[in-house]
């Protein structure tokens, strides 16, 4: 009763206009609060490739977006560059998969799900999408993640996600992908 007292109370001193607590936990970053200090640039580089990139943060036309930008190189056993946000809470109950808003350099890139079983570095859950020039909305099911291993299930468990990344991955290649929001659906 105090919640919709208060969303009242804040409707009408305010002129704010409410959205459903669903609505409001889905989306998890749309890079205009200072993503700088959520999102970390990781490289191959910290076992031994060579790969090089970085991780910008962007606005354009009024919306602000991360690029990561690099060279990928399998040379040295390596092969990635990736950006990381640990998140703070699960997805809320009854999401279905991750939700992507993203533009590139037309190729395939890969989100990377890390859960509470994904204890060494090398384990994840994978699921690849293609990009284009224009900005499009990408939706990838849980069930579609794969897991980089036999040790740490068949699909990741939304309730025990502790990660997202979006990955340049597995081959040589110039790496530029752009990413407005990220969420779950």
């Amino acid at each position: 009763m105090r919640k919709i007292l208060a969303m009242a109370l804040a409707l009408a001193w305010g002129g704010l206009t409410p959205l459903p607590a669903a609505a409001q936990s889905m989306m998890v970053e749309d890079f205009s609060v200072q993503p700088e200090t959520r999102w970390r640039f990781l490289a191959d580089t910290v076992m031994g490739g060579v790969s090089t990139g970085q991780l910008r943060f962007e606005t354009e036309e009024g919306r602000a977006h991360a690029r990561l930008t690099g060279q990928v190189s399998t040379a040295n056993n390596g092969g990635f560059i990736q950006m990381r946000l640990d998140l703070d809470s699960p997805p809320p109950a009854g999401a279905k998969g991750l939700r992507l808003v993203v533009r590139g350099n037309d190729t395939r890139y890969f989100a990377h799900l890390r859960t509470h079983s994904t204890l060494l570095p090398w384990q994840y859950f994978q699921a690849g999408f293609m990009v284009t020039p224009d900005w499009v909305e990408v939706r990838l099911p849980f069930d579609r993640f794969a897991p980089s291993g036999r040790l740490i299930g068949k699909h990741p468990k939304p309730d025990g996600l502790t990660s997202v990344g979006i990955v340049a991955f597995g081959r040589d290649h110039a790496a530029d992908i752009s990413v407005r929001e990220v969420g779950f659906y």
